[in-house]
């Protein structure tokens, strides 16, 4: 990002969705993105005409989560954060903001950069940065977007980010990474983390701004009342750091975790601001099994948006069909992908290129050429396979929407 200029930034941006034309079956992503919106209006296109392995995400439930989400929060008195590292996509992060959304949470340095080139300033990066380039790319950044957040979990990055924010004649803001117990990044909560803000309260180039604390380890706790005790359990510490903060006079405006599987249990936390929501747009298999407050055995607060379109391409064995959807289509993810709408069926995506549908009692059969749709296993990974997303309505294509953040784990 050296000698970036806010307008080199923005000119790079793909703001428009991408359009499809009106031909027959079997499209192509080249002959789609010649058209424009108003032929992609009229051309009426049914996704299961769509060349396969397509992802696709349903917009009205997609547009159902993101109303249900802010609901939630609301009645419980926090915001959302979302993060974009589950769909890397600035049409998805817009239409969070535009939801009621606080900010957007990133987890690299390189997926800030490509969302503030696509407009979305409200950003948060989660992740600290502790090498001289990154230092340098997030310093870029925030002489640019003034609303761009870093996070820190050491007295010596601090410093670093003290030192590199003066050079650039800037002020960063920074929250202070937390750890919640899972000993994977952050500071030790309590006098550790209360030392560190302190740090970065005096540190001249620097402003604190709260702190963040992320318990990924509770998210797919199976079990709503296992969940919610060890998320309160975990959290504690950070809640008693909030205290000491504001016994110390800090700043403690953001206090910022929590996620999809504990967006409901967060608010419980004492100074709790934010939480940092991901798969809640779309939703997975892996979510889904974890159970819910209203239903133990499924996670039914969010709606499967996310699909993956495949196609049979042998039927010659007896209960089993080949697909072309495999692990570079599907990720090896466990558990496996979801046939949407079916039943006695089991689908496997180990192959690299190939998947495998067995049936067990099954609703239906498959023959060479129909179409699959899957409910992906983890969407992070599997949205970081695709250039794009089909964004469907009443099985319709409405848009393409470029996912600009793919490949970013810079």
């Amino acid at each position: 990002m050296n000698n970036y200029s806010r307008r080199r930034f923005l000119s790079r941006a793909g703001l428009a969705a991408i359009s499809v034309p009106s031909f027959s079956q079997g499209y192509k992503l080249d002959d789609l993105n010649k058209l424009n919106q108003e032929d992609l209006t009229s051309a009426n296109i049914s996704k299961w005409d769509l060349d396969t392995p397509a992802l696709c995400v349903d917009l009205d439930a997609l547009e159902g989560n993101l109303a249900s989400l802010q609901k939630v929060v609301k009645q419980n008195g926090i915001a959302s954060r979302p993060h974009a590292k589950t769909h890397k996509c600035p049409q998805i992060a817009r239409l969070q903001l535009a939801s009621g959304s606080v900010g957007i949470c990133v987890a690299k340095i390189s997926e800030a950069e490509v969302m503030f080139e696509h407009g979305i300033n409200q950003l948060l990066c989660t992740t600290t940065n502790v090498t001289p380039v990154k230092i340098e790319r997030a310093m870029n950044l925030r002489k640019w977007c003034p609303e761009f957040i870093q996070a820190t979990d050491s007295p010596a990055n601090a410093r670093l980010l003290s030192a590199a924010a003066i050079a650039k004649g800037i002020v960063a803001d920074i929250v202070v990474d937390v750890d919640p117990g899972m000993h994977r990044t952050g500071i030790t909560p309590g006098e550790p983390a209360l030392a560190l803000a302190q740090l970065v309260d005096q540190l001249p180039g620097l402003r604190l701004r709260g702190i963040l604390c992320y318990d990924g380890g509770s998210q797919h706790v199976k079990g709503f009342e296992a969940r919610k005790k060890q998320t309160l359990e975990r959290l504690a510490p950070a809640v008693e750091t909030i205290r000491l903060m504001k016994k110390s006079g800090l700043n403690t405006e953001i206090f910022s975790g929590g996620g999809t599987g504990t967006y409901n249990i967060d608010h419980e936390n004492e100074g709790f601001t934010d939480v940092q929501v991901g798969s809640y747009v779309f939703m997975d298999n892996q979510y889904v099994a974890i159970g819910g407050e209203n239903d133990t055995e499924r996670y039914t607060d969010f709606t499967p948006s996310l699909t993956i379109l495949t196609t049979v391409l042998n039927d010659q064995y007896e209960g089993r069909v080949t697909t072309d959807a495999g692990a570079k289509a599907c990720t090896i993810n466990q558990p496996w992908p979801l046939v949407k709408g079916e039943s006695g069926m089991e689908y496997r995506s180990g192959s690299d290129e190939f998947g495998t549908l067995t049936y067990e009692n099954p609703s239906r059969t498959y023959r060479v050429g129909d179409k699959i749709e899957l409910i992906v296993s983890h969407c992070d990974p599997v949205v970081n396979l695709y250039n794009q997303i089909y964004a469907i309505r009443d099985e319709k294509v409405e848009a393409i929407w470029k996912i600009a953040g793919r490949g970013l784990s810079q």
